[in-house]
C-alpha cells in the first residue's frame, strides 16, 4: 500500500478550506481501448453492479468488455469536443466558477479542486491538490442532486480509501444530496424558462433521470423518491399543470427490471398518441455528458421522430450557469458553517500572526521547520 508522509509539513503554515467537487467520470479519449479501461473501473465497482464478484467477473470480462467498449467509443466520438470529454471540461469550468464565487463570499482562504470518481483526474489526485494547499478542512461535494448508493456512496468509498493512506487526516464533511435545495430548484426552473423563451414551449415536459435497477429501490435507496420530489418542485416553480409534465428513467443496462417508466418507450408512446412537440430536461445531471448529449439529444430524439413525433428539444443541464454556481456556493456555505475560514470573524492578519507565533514556539522546542 502506498504511504504518504508529511515530511513537507511546516509549523505555522496557515490552513485553508478545501472543497472537492466530483462527478462520475469519462474515458481519457473516445477510443475503444480508453473506453475499455474506463468501463473496467466503473463496472467493477460493487456499488454500481451489485452482483456476486465471481459471477460478475466472468460476465464483465467474458462479454461486456468485449463488446460494449466499441459501441460506447462510437457514442463518445459524437459528443467529444476540442476540450475533450464534455463532462470533464464542464466540471472543470464549474470548479473554477465556484472558486470565484466562494472567494467573494468567504473571507478566509479557500481552494476548490475537481475530481472524477472513475477515470481522470482521480479522487486521489483531487484530494492531493487540497493536501498540498494545506487544506485542514475539506468539504466533499458530489454533483449528484439525488442520492444513490451507486454514485454518492461510491464517491464516499473512494474518498475514504484514499484517506486511509494519509497519516494526517483533515476534518471532513460530505454533502450527500441536494435534490430539494431551493436555489438548485430555482436554477433548474430558470433554465427551462430561458429555453422556452428562445424556442417556445412543447406540449409536454419530460423529466428524464438516470435509471437504476428496481431492486435498489426495494433495498432502501432513496433515489427514486428524490427524483420524484425534484421534478415536482421544479414543475411547481414553473406552475405547470400535472398533465403537462411527466417523469421517466433512461440509460438502463442488462435484462433485469429498472425503474419505470422508461424514457425511450415513453417518447415512442407519446409520438404514437399524436404528441408532436416535447421538451426533455435531465435534472439529475449537473453537467452535460454522454447520457444527455448523445442518449437524449440524439438517440431518443430519433426514436421520437421515427415514431411520428415532430419536434424534440433537449434542455441543457445547468452546467456553469451563474445561478447554478450561486446555488452550489450557497450549498458550500451551508455545509461549512462553523469552520473558521467561512466564519465572519476570520481575520487574515491575525491568523498569519498566530501561525508565525506557533512556528516560533515549535522552533524553540526543537522543531526543524
Amino acid at each position: 500500500m502506498k504511504k504518504h508522509h508529511d515530511g513537507d509539513y511546516r509549523h505555522g503554515t496557515p490552513s485553508i478550506l478545501g472543497v472537492l467537487v466530483t462527478n462520475l467520470g469519462s474515458p481519457d479519449a473516445p477510443t475503444t481501448e480508453a473506453v475499455r479501461r474506463y468501463l473496467a473501473e466503473f463496472l467493477w465497482d460493487p456499488r454500481v453492479v451489485e452482483i456476486p464478484r465471481a459471477a460478475w467477473w466472468l460476465i464483465l470480462h467474458g462479454a461486456v468488455l468485449r463488446t460494449r467498449p466499441k459501441r460506447s467509443a462510437h457514442a463518445y466520438q459524437k459528443v467529444w469536443t476540442d476540450d475533450g470529454s464534455p463532462l470533464v471540461a464542464i466540471t472543470q469550468r464549474q470548479a473554477e466558477a465556484l472558486q470565484r464565487a466562494l472567494q467573494s463570499r468567504i473571507d478566509g482562504p479557500v481552494k476548490v479542486a475537481m475530481a472524477m470518481r472513475y477515470g481522470n483526474p482521480s479522487i486521489a489526485a483531487g484530494l492531493q491538490q487540497l493536501r498540498e494547499a494545506h487544506a485542514e478542512r475539506i468539504l466533499v461535494l458530489p454533483l449528484y442532486p439525488q442520492y444513490s448508493a451507486a454514485t454518492t456512496a461510491s464517491t464516499f468509498d473512494a474518498v475514504a480509501n484514499e484517506l486511509k493512506t494519509w497519516r494526517r487526516l483533515p476534518e471532513l464533511r460530505f454533502a450527500a444530496q441536494y435534490h430539494d435545495y431551493p436555489a438548485y430548484i430555482t436554477a433548474a426552473a430558470n433554465s427551462i424558462r430561458d429555453h422556452w423563451q428562445r424556442n417556445g414551449e412543447g406540449q409536454r415536459l419530460l423529466f428524464s433521470f438516470h435509471g437504476m435497477p428496481k431492486r435498489t429501490l426495494l433495498a432502501g435507496d432513496p433515489y427514486h423518491c428524490q427524483c420524484q420530489k425534484t421534478a415536482r418542485l421544479i414543475a411547481t416553480a414553473l406552475q405547470l399543470p400535472q398533465e403537462r409534465w411527466h417523469i421517466s428513467f433512461q440509460s438502463r443496462f442488462g435484462r433485469e427490471e429498472w425503474l419505470k417508466p422508461y424514457t425511450d418507450k415513453t417518447l415512442a408512446l407519446w409520438a404514437k398518441e399524436s404528441v408532436d412537440h416535447v421538451d426533455v430536461v435531465c435534472p439529475g445531471f449537473s453537467a452535460d455528458c454522454l447520457e444527455t448529449l448523445e442518449e437524449i439529444a440524439m438517440q431518443n430524439k430519433e426514436i421520437f421522430l421515427e415514431a411520428g413525433g415532430k419536434k424534440l428539444h433537449y434542455i441543457p443541464a445547468l452546467n456553469d450557469r451563474p445561478d447554478h454556481i450561486e446555488a452550489l456556493a450557497e450549498l458550500v456555505m451551508r455545509h461549512t458553517q462553523g469552520w473558521p475560514e467561512s466564519s465572519p470573524e476570520w481575520n487574515a492578519s491575525q491568523v498569519t500572526a498566530q501561525a508565525e507565533a506557533s512556528r516560533q514556539r515549535a522552533l524553540v522546542m526543537g522543531a526543524k521547520d
